[in-house]
């Protein structure tokens, strides 16, 4: 048995709720916040949560998973996490997100 394929396996996160959905990053806008067009086309203000802080490095046209928040301003939501170019290739062929996304 090839126990290399096993371990070389990457943990592939989808959104788990109905909360949680896809959103491209748009620009930042400094510190932890950054602007992100949705999958519901709306544009919301992300917020890098405190365990991706300094551990992810997200930039511009990043896809992401965002939460929005289900209290107090509707326009914001928490990035839970991010993904490589890779692996928006794999979501796009298994047709999770559109190919224009």
């Amino acid at each position: 048995m090839n126990w290399d394929c096993l371990f070389n396996t990457r943990y592939l996160r989808l959104p788990e709720t109905d909360e949680e959905m896809f959103g491209r990053v748009i620009k930042m806008m400094g510190g932890e916040n950054l602007m992100v067009k949705c999958a519901d086309k709306v544009v919301r203000r992300g917020r890098i949560r405190g365990k991706l802080k300094r551990r992810v490095w997200i930039r511009d046209n990043d896809v992401v998973i965002i939460a929005p928040w289900e209290f107090g301003k509707e326009g914001r939501g928490d990035i839970l996490w991010r993904y490589t170019l890779p692996q928006v290739e794999w979501l796009k062929q298994e047709k999770y997100i559109p190919l224009d996304f």
